[in-house]
């Protein structure tokens, strides 16, 4: 309930203070890359039900010879390199968080798709509701393998607490302000998960 509480204060107070950038941003966006303003996704929350997941567009439509969309490297365009160096990208994810769909704090919400990939002991994140930032983001975030982050969410999912809530939400603005861990080793996007190597 206090986290609860709490996500429902801190997002409508950031909502409010921030609304300046929910103006300039979708502007922005329509001037360089037309619509659509926000890119929304079916995404697996708490006890791996779907949610319509949003946040700002940072990637182009651009597709190959054959119809088909480019890698997202390819896709991820200069104003959406900045967006997501930033964070701003994420500010939409608020109303995921208003609407209960998500919190502050926790695992981050991944594609449906994964759900049949992951082992007994990875479907725990789905314990507890998915979050804008989580143990793994400050602990790597895309710069650490899929199998790391899960580890980091397990640990989450077992250690949850308001204090622990706190500590991240803190740890989050350092990393963001220094940029840490926002690009994968092999390129600009982390590449899709494709099954645990543990089986």
């Amino acid at each position: 309930m206090i986290n609860r509480l709490f996500d429902i204060i801190f997002s409508i107070t950031a909502l409010l203070l921030l609304s300046p950038f929910f103006l300039v941003i979708p502007i922005f966006i329509m001037i360089t890359d037309g619509k659509p303003i926000f890119f929304s996704q079916k995404r697996s929350g708490i006890n791996k039900q779907a949610f319509k997941f949003y946040k700002f567009k940072t990637m182009t439509n651009k597709k190959d010879k054959n119809g088909d969309l480019l890698p997202d490297e390819k896709r991820l365009s200069k104003y959406g390199k900045i967006l997501r160096k930033t964070s701003i990208d994420e500010l939409p994810s608020l109303w995921n968080v208003l609407k209960g769909d998500m919190s502050l704090v926790g695992p981050r919400p991944l594609l449906m798709e994964y759900l049949p990939l992951y082992s007994k002991e990875q479907m725990r994140r789905h314990e507890v509701k998915p979050g804008i930032t989580g143990w793994a983001q400050i602990n790597g975030r895309n710069a650490i393998s899929w199998e790391e982050k899960f580890e980091l969410d397990i640990w989450y999912v077992k250690n949850q607490s308001f204090r622990l809530d706190l500590r991240i939400l803190l740890l989050t603005i350092w990393k963001v302000l220094k940029r840490e861990g926002i690009t994968h080793g092999s390129g600009e996007t982390m590449p899709k998960y494709k099954g645990t190597k543990n089986g």
